[in-house]
């Protein structure tokens, strides 16, 4: 073979290659970026990046020794592959994510979970115009959530920034992401009043947890809510009637460890799908009874403790066919122990009204007697009961729930507004 004939296929056959490669160029430049941006030191052997090798074509590489993983590829034209996913493994990358141009326009899933990434969230994000997925959770980004239109792509479905050092007001122009299904935001450093995020109506999951939220909550969420949580935040001031009405699909209301207070409203024990209410760790004062005892109630586990409610026991809740876990623990209850509750306590699967599996209501001021049904509950029979650090009249340390027969002093118990019956 003559020289000249070697020459013209090596010639050929690079140009056959940069012209048809699997992987469409613009998607190679971007991916040569973002692995520019991560520090060489941080990607160790045996991690993903360490076999991002761009002597080969990535896409064609995929079943190889190099591009293990980290990415995948579709034809989307003309046996033209494109990137369609970024998942790297949780192998303590570190680096900054402005440094892509994030050109990457079939992208789908952007995923960099558990690493040590930082800086701002890339305002060139928005140029992810098919992405429905990402995750930049447990990293050490900062800054504040983009707040101009557009400037989060409008395909998305899962945005998770939480777990980052992100600070600034949650934006109201998170509104514009109409197709987001799931939203985390929760262990940052985000401030402010909580948006009202009403037209995002196919949002089912909701977490800004751990955060300094602060002021009164909003007068409505978005109604296809499933589960909410804003625990551990600053919220104060009174939880609103009609909080939920609109979220007919809510099943996990969380509102603990807030500062907020007065009544808790009625409509939180009649709501038509509400199956877990914890606010425990507040200020409020009283609980509001329902006008038909919560008999149509689906909750199944309440906890309303370590707030400053008085009064007696809300005997409704006895009553609530679906209720099997009952925290009233550390609050200023006063009076006996409904007869309900014990009977609640004992009661059979499928007789109407199914029984107390944990039934938490140590920390008060109950007195008098403990009911009779109680002493029916057998230790170990798998229901939880604790009455300890009450008033009661005898509830010595035989008897398993009653914490070792632990009881407020005399003079505590006539400090409250009732004198007991002290033996």
């Amino acid at each position: 073979m003559s020289p000249n004939i070697i020459i013209f296929i090596i010639i050929f056959t690079n140009f056959y290659i940069h012209t048809y490669s699997l992987t469409h160029w613009e998607d190679i430049q971007s991916l040569k970026h973002f692995r520019n941006g991560v520090v060489s030191t941080s990607i160790t052997p045996g991690s993903c990046l360490s076999t991002w090798d761009f002597t080969v074509d990535p896409c064609d590489s995929l079943s190889g020794q190099k591009f293990t993983c980290g990415i995948r590829c579709d034809v989307v034209l003309s046996n033209i592959s494109r990137i369609t996913e970024i998942s790297l493994d949780r192998a303590g990358y570190s680096g900054s994510l402005t440094s892509s141009s994030w050109n990457l326009p079939f992208l789908q899933t952007l995923d960099l979970t558990s690493n040590y990434f930082s800086g701002p969230i890339p305002g060139s994000f928005s140029r992810l115009t098919r992405l429905t997925r990402l995750s930049v959770s447990t990293n050490l980004l900062n800054g504040s959530i983009p707040d101009s239109p557009g400037s989060l792509p409008g395909s998305l479905e899962e945005l998770l920034l939480d777990n980052n050092g992100l600070h600034g007001a949650i934006p109201l122009t998170l509104n514009g992401l109409k197709n987001l299904k799931r939203l985390e935001l929760q262990g940052n450093q985000l401030s402010g009043e909580f948006p009202e995020l009403t037209q995002l109506g196919n949002l089912s999951f909701l977490d800004v947890s751990n955060n300094v939220i602060s002021g009164k909550l909003p007068a409505s969420f978005p109604i296809s809510l499933i589960e909410l949580a804003i625990r551990n935040n600053s919220l104060q001031g009174n939880i609103p009637a009609n909080i939920i009405n609109n979220s007919v699909y809510l099943q996990v209301l969380d509102l603990s460890y807030n500062n907020l207070t007065g009544e808790i409203p009625a409509e939180l024990f009649t709501h038509p799908s509400l199956q877990q209410l914890t606010l425990s760790y507040n200020r409020v004062g009283s609980v509001e009874t329902p006008d038909n005892w919560g008999r149509n109630s689906v909750l199944i586990a309440v906890d309303l403790s370590n707030n400053d409610i008085h009064g007696f026991l809300p005997e409704f809740m006895g009553w609530m066919p679906d209720l099997s876990a009952l925290s009233l623990e550390n609050n200023k209850f006063s009076g006996m122990i409904p007869t309900q509750y014990a009977v609640k306590a004992v009661a059979e699967e499928g007789g109407g009204v199914g029984p107390f599996e944990r039934l938490l209501l140590g920390g008060n001021y109950l007195f008098g007697l403990i009911p009779g049904p109680f002493l029916q509950v057998k230790n170990g029979s798998g229901s939880v009961i604790r009455l300890g650090d009450n008033c009661l009249y005898e509830c010595p340390a035989s008897f398993w729930f009653c914490g070792g027969g632990v009881q407020k002093s005399v003079v505590d118990c006539k400090s409250f507004s009732f004198s007991p019956v002290i033996p």
